[in-house]
Parts: C-alpha cells; sequence; structure tokens
C-alpha cells in the first residue's frame, strides 16, 4: 500500500436519521499514485463531496479504510488526526476561503504558524510560494483588492506551503471566469506533473476531467467507471 499516495478499500458510508437509512457511498475501492492529476465526477447526490471529505479525513467511513501514503486514516483522532492532516493534505476550496483581513503573505502563511519552524524560515517559504505562483506583487494586498483567479492562487499557495503529499480541490474553478478557471487548472496541472504531489479535484466541469489523468465516475454512491489516461 506504501507504494500509493492515496488508497480508498471497500468504504461504504450509511447516514441514518430515526429509521432511515442512507447510503452515500456503497462499497468504494480505487488507488491513485504519487503524482496523479485526478478527477472524481457524478451528478449531485452521487456521493462526490462525501467522498472527498472522507479522504481528506473531515469525515470518517462507516466502514472501509482510506490510506494516504500507506497510512490508515479513518481511527486517527486528536493531536494525531491534526498533525496528519497538516504534514500531508492541502484543500483548495471553490469559495477561496481565505481571511478578508489578512493580506495574501498572511493567508499563505497561516497553515505554518502550526509548524515548529522558526519566523524567518516561514517568511522565505511563503516568499517561496508566491514567486512560483506569480504573486510576488500581490503580496501585501488583502482578498477584496485581488481578482477571482488571483485569490485561487493565494488559497493553493496556502495548501502547497506545507509541503503537502496531497491536495483535495473542490470545485476550484466554480467561482471564476473561463479564463482563470483554465489557468488555475494548468497550474493544479503543473503542479502534479512534479511528481511529488497527488491532485485530487471533484468537479462538474468535463473540461476539467478531460486534463486528469485519473477519472472517477460515481453514481449512487458507486464507481460507474474509472479512466485512466497516459500522463
Amino acid at each position: 500500500m506504501a507504494n500509493y499516495s492515496v488508497r480508498v478499500r471497500d468504504v461504504r458510508k450509511v447516514y441514518r436519521s430515526g429509521n432511515i437509512r442512507v447510503k452515500a457511498l456503497d462499497g468504494i475501492s480505487f488507488a491513485l499514485e504519487k503524482g496523479d492529476f485526478a478527477a472524481i465526477v457524478g451528478p449531485s447526490g452521487s456521493g462526490k463531496s462525501t467522498l472527498m471529505n472522507i479522504i481528506g479525513t473531515i469525515d470518517r467511513p462507516t466502514s472501509g479504510e482510506v490510506y494516504i501514503d500507506g497510512m490508515p486514516t479513518s481511527h486517527m483522532t486528536g493531536d494525531s488526526l491534526s498533525g496528519f492532516r497538516n504534514r500531508k493534505l492541502g484543500f483548495v476550496f471553490q469559495a477561496f476561503n481565505l481571511v478578508n483581513g489578512l493580506d495574501a503573505q498572511k493567508n499563505i502563511e497561516l497553515p505554518l504558524m502550526l509548524s515548529p519552524i522558526s519566523e524567518e524560515e516561514r517568511r522565505n517559504k511563503v516568499r517561496m510560494m508566491l514567486s512560483q505562483l506569480g504573486l510576488s506583487d500581490r503580496a501585501g494586498l488583502k482578498p477584496t483588492q485581488l481578482s477571482g483567479g488571483q485569490q485561487q492562487r493565494v488559497a493553493i499557495a496556502r495548501a502547497l506551503v506545507n509541503d503537502p503529499t496531497l491536495i483535495l480541490a473542490d470545485e476550484p474553478t466554480g467561482n471564476l471566469d473561463s479564463r482563470s478557471g483554465r489557468d488555475v487548472i494548468k497550474l493544479l496541472k503543473r503542479i502534479s506533473d512534479t511528481g511529488s504531489v497527488t491532485i485530487v479535484i471533484v468537479t462538474h466541469n468535463p473540461d476539467i476531467a478531460k486534463a486528469c489523468n485519473k477519472v472517477i465516475h460515481l453514481k449512487d454512491g458507486r464507481i460507474d467507471k474509472q479512466e485512466v489516461r497516459r500522463r
């Protein structure tokens, strides 16, 4: 299992409300290798968000297991879970989820506040992220002073600053115009092409799925089909 970046094994998720049981996920299994650029697609109610939350350790499966870099995650709790999530995972959201009162540099620095590194190291890492993502001249601007595409690049920089092995992106182009959306997907693809980061995108956008080397189609909580393309 350690050869896989992500391995999902027979994951099931059942929600209960009184006597009503709803199967959100019904026996999901797949594996992703390091550097995969993968999409999870399917109609509303197919289980995409539930699967994303379970892979991201935000939710737990009713049964089955998710392994990240060979580590089982479903029974992690407390500080162990928080530390693992901070070291291994980066999140990018449709709504950007930036702190409006902080400038771009401070927003990117937030995940590092939990890391045992010096203030100088933090600032050096943030400067490097700003430079790599073409944001150096926007470091002192707050989110409301940035375009949607620039805000999403700040969010991606924040997700990358802790050197995660897995980035989970939930409709990352949903609030962007088509050109900015294409730029964001090109950026994420370039990051995955380094081979050190696996990227998983939940999306309704078929153009994003076409850019991915693996596509997992969900329907009624099950995998309907999988596509694998050359990188």
